[in-house]
């Protein structure tokens, strides 16, 4: 597979993960929605699939990372080639800018309507609960510590699974992670998940828009490959550990 092929498909893969992702979000929380009020569970579930829809679209030719800090953790374990880490970080970011405002275009009306500038910019990107950047950080790296470890485990070893199934399970992975983890900060766990909606709120012209809230913006990209670091090491050190003991 070349290198472009892998980039766009990074790309198109994280569009469709955010256009179903922010869409999700809007769904759940624009004030003129008839799902307003869903809930946490769907939004968790929701975001679950969308993650395993989006594996399934791009998985076969680029591994589906969709996710800088994956990237960055497998180019550090020697699974990735360094060279390859620039184009697929970019493509995941300008993806999930496209897939944002693809999900605002398909809800520009009720966008319009939606009194709460607080709303239009969480139905894009991420926020505390407490603001607490240090512990925002915390969160940030525990989920996807836990994502980076579930995704190696599945498949390895005992756990072989046939590859179909893969994305379904990192799905369900998934949703675990943000009913455990996300309440605090929302569960970027992914730094293009977040950035790219980010500056997609930023440069649209979103009718009554706040700002993008900079001033975090810089938590879930930080957090998230700090997690990814740990986790590769962790699940590193436990398999080798095992295979040691025989």
């Amino acid at each position: 597979m070349t290198a472009s092929a892998m980039y766009l498909a990074e790309f198109l893969g994280t569009a469709f993960l955010l256009l179903l992702g922010n869409g999700i979000n809007m769904t759940l929380s624009l004030n003129k929605s008839y799902g307003k009020g869903g809930g946490w569970m769907v939004t968790c579930f929701g975001w679950g699939i969308a993650v395993s829809m989006a594996a399934y679209l791009t998985g076969w030719v680029s591994g589906a990372h969709l996710n800088p800090a994956l990237t960055i953790a497998l180019a550090v374990d020697g699974a990735l080639d360094w060279a390859l880490v620039p184009g697929y970080i970019i493509a995941q970011i300008l993806g999930g800018m496209v897939g944002a405002i693809l999900a605002y275009l398909t809800y520009k009306n009720l966008m319009d309507e939606e009194p709460n500038p607080a709303t239009k910019l969480g139905v894009f990107s991420t926020g505390p609960a407490i603001p607490n950047k240090f512990w925002n950080v915390v969160t940030e790296a525990v989920g996807t510590a836990i994502l980076v470890i579930g995704i190696l485990a599945i498949g390895y070893g005992k756990n072989m699974v046939e590859p179909g199934i893969k994305p379904f399970l990192v799905g369900m992975l998934i949703s675990v992670i943000g009913m455990a983890t996300g309440g605090a900060t929302g569960f970027a766990i992914n730094p293009a998940r977040d950035l790219g909606p980010r500056i997609a709120h930023a440069i649209l012209p979103i009718k009554g828009k706040g700002d993008s809230n900079w001033g975090y913006a810089w938590v879930p990209i930080v957090g998230p490959i700090i997690g990814a670091l740990i986790g590769i090491a962790l699940f590193n050190f436990f398999s080798i550990s095992c295979v040691a003991c025989g």
